[in-house]
């Protein structure tokens, strides 16, 4: 990617110099009529479809380690198959059985004579659950803290947990954050019933040590301190190579960054939603909310329904289109993902939370798994359904076997998720 930027020196991020406008005019003005073109940028379009499959399997691996004895059949498995995003298409035991190195299959039978496929954990992905345990125990307060400064962003300081579970995995809440965080803190969050009767989570006490973006804690470092005093605080902008930002959207966008910043914590509701005042709030929320997240980008989907919490206009998502050098939407994976460019020099996120490295981690596991069966290795007996290597005999012995084998064929013919007989109600 190459960075764009606005009276900056070269090599790095900048902030723009002063305000040109008292904030009177500027909040009067209008929003101007501009439209940018979306360009491809191969490098965080890479960081999308490198994680694949990597939210479904980490709620698998979650939902079974969670189990009293760490195994589960797969039609209890598949009562959680709407939050895995997974083609409708796919078999679940298909998507399961295509990561070998992570989950374990066996088999178990019920009273009619049904074989029921179960899934558990290889001792690698068992480590791994562990380790996780671990940086949530050590990383406890960071977690607290994102939570709370989510719910400062929203209007009553509430959310609804259906919401909420949307974004669980982006700020790296535990899956069953509901019953192993939240009541260890009723000083701070409490269950709330809604007006239109869901459930909902409520933050009891502001603090204001954390009603502070992000933008505003990096002002004293990348502005002049005049510039901070003033409130006209300006965005890390970059683009991708070959953009081409024409004369007039260039002008626009070095008058938009010198216009006043309104935190994203502080009351905005004297501001007129029609003019780039107010676009440069929203803007300023959402670079707040990517903030938060560990990975610093979500599914364009999952604010979708954040415009009456965060109290946002119509169509509020068109700033992500107009700022292409501050937001990227990556259109890979049959969805849409909005990513803070800043956070990303090229694939790589520039500052890595414990839990995203443990990501990494079971991302490269579950490739290792993928890889073997390439190789031939994980082909299933015609006995009890274990997986055997097929380069060693009865006896120890290594025999030969082909690697050419395509990764495209990866996959067996599998039993049914559910067992044909008898047809059991859950």
């Amino acid at each position: 990617m190459v960075r764009f930027f606005l009276f900056v020196k070269v090599g790095g991020f900048g902030f723009l110099r002063g305000c040109q406008h008292g904030f009177n005019y500027q909040h009067k003005r209008g929003l101007v009529n501009v439209k940018l073109k979306w360009v491809k940028d191969r490098g965080l379009d890479a960081v999308v479809t490198a994680e694949r499959d990597l939210k479904a399997a980490c709620i698998l691996f979650s939902i079974i380690s969670s189990s009293p004895q760490c195994c589960l059949p797969i039609y209890r498995l598949s009562c959680h198959r709407g939050q895995l995003s997974l083609p409708c298409d796919l078999k679940l035991s298909t998507f399961i059985r295509k990561f070998p190195s992570v989950f374990v299959e066996s088999h178990t039978f019920w009273s009619g004579g049904a074989r029921v496929p179960c899934f558990s954990l290889t001792p690698e992905a068992l480590q791994l659950y562990h380790e996780e345990l671990n940086v949530l125990q050590q990383n406890q307060m960071d977690l607290i803290n994102r939570l709370q400064k989510l719910l400062m962003l929203t209007q009553g300081w509430t959310l609804p947990l259906q919401t909420l579970d949307q974004l669980k995995w982006d700020l790296g809440l535990p899956y069953d954050y509901q019953h192993s965080v939240i009541p260890h803190h009723p000083d701070l969050f409490s269950f709330i019933r809604l007006p239109d009767d869901r459930v909902g989570l409520k933050l009891l006490s502001w603090d204001e040590d954390l009603a502070v973006s992000q933008l505003q804690k990096n002002s004293a470092i990348q502005q002049k301190e005049e510039d901070a005093r003033s409130g006209c605080l300006a965005f890390p902008v970059g683009f991708t190579r070959g953009f081409g930002l024409k004369r007039k959207c260039m002008e626009w966008l070095k008058e938009w960054q010198t216009l006043p910043y309104t935190s994203p914590y502080s009351d905005a509701s004297h501001l007129d939603p029609r003019t780039d005042v107010s676009e440069k709030r929203i803007v300023g929320v959402f670079h707040e909310l990517l903030q938060l997240t560990i990975h610093k980008k979500t599914e364009r989907k999952n604010v979708s329904n954040l415009r009456k919490p965060l109290a946002l206009p119509q169509k509020f998502t068109k700033v992500f289109e107009r700022h292409p050098g501050i937001f990227y939407i990556s259109k890979k994976c049959a969805t849409q993902t909005v990513i803070l460019r800043e956070a990303y020099n090229h694939q790589q996120l520039l500052q890595k939370h414990p839990t995203v490295d443990l990501r990494e981690r079971f991302t490269r596991l579950l490739r290792k798994g993928l890889l073997d069966r390439s190789k031939g290795l994980y082909k299933k007996s015609k006995g009890d359904g274990v997986e055997v290597d097929p380069h060693v005999d009865d006896l120890g012995n290594n025999q030969s076997s082909s690697e050419e084998e395509s990764v495209n064929k990866l996959f067996y013919e599998y039993d049914s998720d559910k067992p044909d007989e008898p047809r059991i109600q859950l």
